[in-house]
């Protein structure tokens, strides 16, 4: 850990900005390094319904309210706003220091968390076509930030940057090779996530961390990483957050020859097939009901019944490829919303592997926290994620190795 003494006294706010929702959390700079939450929230229905809700870390209510009435140009107009009212809210004695921000895409060259100067900004618009329905609202907040608070260090913190470790054998697709060379290959996603489980089992399971470890990041965007010896090897995800198991609205794994059968047979443009795989393919698209994990398990549908049997059949299958990855398997991580929620997914998941050597006790499964699994398995464990943790640890690092604050 880097030398923090030098760092005032003060909070720090972590961002994760989508189209119509900014979630926060405010944290407190505590000793060491280390920090501690005070509060979060989030602002969502933003351009249609705004609405702001936040609680204290002990749960508390501390906002329930409409913003309708300032909903008059999306998050751009509200983020100055909501800045103001978390500033309001922070103990007098703990000034704000920075600002983190969660970016889906770090590209080839960010591949660790970087204070967010002219140039890295450049970079991050740069890599807008590689996350389309990501990227601009991340660097639409910083902007906005950047306008309102020209003094506040932002530092930005990437879901690609932790997989960097995965050799070429794992990244690279099967295509031309100039085409890799210009960025065309499997990045991986949801890296602060697999960044905090490492972290959490290095410091409390440390002989398993130092094996080969399956994680299973399940929620309305889904996917699984391969974790060698604590680092990235394999994931689910690729060049976008479409590969891998079918997710809430987003298809997984499709053969590329749809593609193309529906660009002729139905002339779909590209932003017709954006629309068609991100938002209206996956748990959505099999259901015809929802996307909502939940409602499909309470369901007498076929449909959704179908649904859920291809997510589970498929998850497994992607920790049995994943296993082939990394030489075997020591272990399985589960978290996310449905990872950490979704006892009876659960379940399922892992009686496809039962061959791989993964049972689950089900009384262990229903309790749904720490180990899960049955005396006579591998280690099966249930870990609740925390991203935002993550982000306000590199932003405090980055804090320090630049003398800021």
């Amino acid at each position: 850990m880097l030398d923090t003494s030098s760092l005032k006294r003060g909070s720090l706010l972590v961002l994760n900005c989508g189209s119509s929702s900014v979630k926060f959390t405010a944290f407190r700079l505590a000793k060491a390094g280390e920090v501690a939450p005070l509060f979060s929230g989030q602002l969502s229905g933003i351009g249609t319904d705004a609405r702001l809700s936040a609680r204290s870390a002990d749960g508390d209510v501390i906002a329930n309210a409409s913003w309708a009435d300032r909903d008059t140009g999306g998050v751009p107009v509200l983020l100055p706003d909501l800045l103001a009212w978390i500033e309001t809210h922070l103990p007098s004695d703990l000034p704000l220091l920075a600002a983190g921000h969660r970016v889906v895409h770090g590209g080839r060259n960010l591949h660790r968390p970087a204070i967010i100067t002219d140039d890295v900004l450049v970079e991050l618009e740069n890599l807008i076509p590689l996350a389309p329905l990501h990227q601009p609202q991340s660097v639409a907040a910083i902007k906005v930030l950047k306008e309102s608070r020209p003094d506040l260090p932002q530092a930005a913190c990437f879901d690609t940057a932790f997989h960097h470790t995965q050799p070429l054998v794992c990244s690279t697709y099967a295509i031309p090779r100039h085409l890799s060379e210009a960025g065309v290959h499997r990045y991986g996603f949801h890296g602060l996530s697999y960044e905090y489980i490492a972290r959490y089992l290095g410091e409390t399971l440390p002989e398993l961390a130092k094996g080969r470890v399956v994680v299973a990041h399940l929620g309305n965007g889904s996917s699984l990483c391969g974790l060698k010896g604590g680092v990235s090897f394999d994931s689910s995800m690729g060049f976008s957050v479409l590969e891998g198991v079918p997710m809430g609205t987003r298809c997984g794994s499709l053969d590329p020859g749809v593609i193309i059968y529906l660009m002729r047979k139905f002339e779909m443009t590209a932003d017709e097939l954006e629309r068609l795989l991100y938002h209206q393919s996956g748990l959505l698209g099999i259901s015809g009901v929802s996307n909502d994990m939940r409602v499909l398990e309470e369901s007498d549908d076929p449909h959704c019944k179908l649904a859920v049997e291809i997510f589970c059949l498929r998850v497994a299958k992607e920790a049995a490829s994943l296993a082939c990855s990394i030489g075997g398997l020591d272990g399985m991580v589960f978290t996310a919303g449905i990872g950490e929620n979704g006892t009876g997914i659960r379940a399922r998941i892992c009686a496809h592997l039962d061959w791989l050597g993964i049972r689950l006790d089900p009384a262990r499964n229903a309790a749904g926290t720490g180990l899960v699994s049955s005396d006579a398995s591998l280690p099966v464990r249930v870990v609740p994620t925390n991203e935002e943790l993550m982000i306000a640890l590199h932003t405090v690092d980055l804090l320090a190795s630049q003398s800021i604050g």
